[in-house]
């Protein structure tokens, strides 16, 4: 039977108007997914729009809901009409938090978790578990039996995230850097480094300036792409693995664990015994478990 949240999971807003369409959103750094329900759960379609972190902006984040939600294609969909179950990256800050609920522009109800909660909500269905994510950024979350949360990682790409995209990027520019100053070898990979940001100190200066949390996973594939080639490709990768199996044993040592994002399904043959025996295929995305959200936290009448 599926799990009741601890309220310090959730933040809720309630306009007092019914509601039509029943949508859940799973927001990130790159791209915002939707998912739109009926009030009977039947789905009607989906849409995708840019980012919506909450880190980037909350005009920006509503902005880009509002455009998936449009791009589903369900005949008459309103947003004020809308309830919306959102998992977003960036809700733990709480001025970033505050930013976005006051931004709201009029939706009939909403209820907000963070990403990595509406992607383990998804995974197993609200019943306990635990996820390890690692896209863009990383974070392991699990839903005890309790119904409340751990959360372990997720510090964000400029200081934490190990194993993520952005920090396999931010690792393969600093090996780019070091081979410039003669302090590593140029191997395939830094190669490939240097030509999409440049050769130069002054272009990788300036490619570091702008990159953000986008651009250093945008470095992310060239690792993988010369794994076999580059040992210093090979031992980055390595050692995202081990970054990623720490978080994993951490957040629970025995519950369920589904694996999500790009860089986590990439890697799981790295992954050990220990970790593949918990190991369990996700019965839902974030999207669906920001929906299953809004629909237990504020069911049609």
């Amino acid at each position: 039977m599926p799990l009741s949240l601890a309220p310090d999971l959730l933040t809720s807003r309630d306009s007092g108007r019914p509601a039509r369409w029943w949508v859940g959103i799973d927001g990130g750094g790159t791209g915002t997914r939707a998912v739109v329900a009926d009030g009977q759960g039947r789905v009607l379609g989906r849409g995708e729009a840019g980012a919506s972190a909450l880190g980037q902006g909350a005009a920006q984040a509503w902005r880009h809901v509002a455009e998936a939600v449009a791009r589903a294609g369900v005949d008459g969909l309103a947003l004020a009409d809308c309830a919306l179950g959102l998992g977003l990256s960036g809700t733990g800050v709480p001025a970033q938090l505050q930013a976005f609920v006051a931004a709201d522009p009029g939706v009939a109800r909403f209820t907000l978790v963070t990403d990595g909660m509406a992607a383990l909500l998804g995974a197993h269905a609200g019943e306990p578990g635990a996820l390890m994510i690692s896209g863009t950024g990383s974070v392991a979350e699990a839903l005890l039996p309790d119904g409340s949360r751990r959360m372990v990682g997720g510090w964000g790409w400029q200081i934490g995230d190990e194993g993520s995209g952005a920090w396999l990027g931010q690792q393969a520019m600093k090996l780019a850097q070091a081979a410039y100053d003669g302090r590593a070898a140029a191997g395939p990979l830094v190669q490939a480094v240097w030509a999409k940001a440049g050769a130069s100190r002054e272009a990788m200066l300036g490619f570091c300036a702008a990159a953000g949390q986008g651009g250093y996973a945008g470095l992310a594939p060239l690792v993988f792409e010369h794994e076999a080639a580059d040992p210093a490709a090979a031992a980055l990768l390595g050692e995202a693995a081990r970054a990623l199996e720490a978080l994993a044993a951490a957040v629970h040592p025995s519950l369920p664990l589904a694996l999500a994002g790009s860089v986590a399904l990439r890697l799981a043959p790295r992954f050990g015994p220990a970790l593949q025996a918990r190991r369990v295929e996700p019965r839902g995305d974030a999207a669906s478990g920001a929906l299953w959200l809004i629909q237990q936290q504020a069911r049609p009448a």
